[in-house]
């Protein structure tokens, strides 16, 4: 490998500065400003990346936001974390006393929101269990992509939703990072997918693998008469009474995004709808898991899946990226790339 990096730390070490970017106070991307900070030395189980890239997820829009008000848990007033971003691609440039499973050089990537955060900087300190080494095929770009969005579709379809070979399944609000995956995906283990989302991200779910396409805009899937054996619900803006009218008698749906009142109304309906119906309702709880690292690494050496990225932007415009994401324009992914690391 290059050195430019280790070299690159061991001088910005010496300043102990980096460009991170910010924030003080809730609110709109506006709020975020770059910002040179101190870099900080790992701890006995955390290595220090050099972050290449940093993909944005809708947890870091809700955390700059404050809303709903779960995320001001440790920060009611004021943000917990100055520095957002959770999915990271990197390079590994220092280790702690403890570490194990990585050394310096090594490429790695990850989902550092169990770890403090702080993926939207050009170093960034995280404990070596949230990490992985990156797929050789994949772009730094390509590999900060994967880890939260896909997580959460493997963990929606395979876990909470029992995928089985040949289920019909419906994925709602397919266009983004979990939808894309969770096509591929249940194209892999073999079922029949019907993927919504607006007219302009259609063509790029049928190029992922999607069988079927509903345009969200033009109609409602919970209207039609069609039903499915499993519905993952990226969106949740639906009523039980809708979704119930969308699933098969022994079917489940799996919300992974929606507001705390939709998830209430779920969480209430769930136990007498699995009783009588017979239909589950499941929501999905974030969880991020190096094991379910590796397999989505597996299907990426393995050329089976590939992260779909609408648009890449350098650190110094990331609030735009932010923007960007919040306007619910993106078709699949949207990426931060670190320029100083190029």
């Amino acid at each position: 490998m290059e050195n430019k990096d280790i070299q690159d730390y061991a001088t910005q070490l010496g300043a102990g500065k980096m460009k991170a970017l910010v924030y003080e106070n809730y609110g709109a991307p506006n709020v975020l400003r770059i910002e040179e900070v101190k870099i900080t030395a790992p701890s006995d189980h955390e290595v220090l990346v050099a972050v290449h890239a940093a993909s944005v997820n809708s947890w870091d829009w809700d955390l700059l936001h404050g809303k709903p008000y779960l995320n001001r848990i440790g920060g009611l007033r004021k943000p917990r974390y100055r520095t957002l971003g959770a999915d990271i691609a990197g390079r590994v440039v220092a280790v702690g006393a403890a570490v194990k499973r990585f050394r310096q050089g090594d490429e790695i990537f990850g989902d550092i929101s169990g770890c403090g955060w702080g993926g939207f900087a050009e170093y960034v300190c995280a404990n070596e269990e949230a990490l992985t080494k990156k797929p050789e095929g994949l772009s730094f770009e390509q590999a900060a992509a994967i880890p939260q969005a896909a997580v959460l579709a493997l963990q929606g379809l395979r876990d909470k939703g029992n995928l089985q070979k040949g289920s019909q399944v419906l994925i709602n609000g397919a266009g983004g990072g979990v939808g894309t995956f969770g096509i591929q995906y249940a194209k892999l283990i073999g079922a029949e997918v019907t993927g919504v989302d607006k007219t302009e991200k259609l063509e790029m779910l049928r190029q992922v693998g999607a069988d079927h396409l509903l345009d969200y805009t033009k109609g409602d899937f919970t209207a039609n008469g069609k039903q499915y054996d499993l519905i993952l619900d990226i969106v949740g803006n639906h009523s039980v009474l809708s979704i119930k009218r969308a699933l098969k008698k022994g079917g489940t749906y799996v919300m992974v995004g929606g507001s705390l009142n939709r998830i209430f109304q779920f969480l209430v309906a769930a136990p007498i709808t699995s009783w009588i119906e017979k239909k589950r309702l499941k929501i999905l709880v974030h969880k991020p898991n190096h094991d379910d690292q590796l397999v989505w690494k597996s299907f990426v050496d393995a050329g089976q899946v590939k992260p779909v990225i609408d648009r890449q932007f350098s650190l110094i415009d990331a609030a735009q990226a932010l923007e960007y994401f919040g306007q619910g324009r993106a078709i699949g992914k949207v990426v931060v790339s670190m320029e100083s690391h190029k």
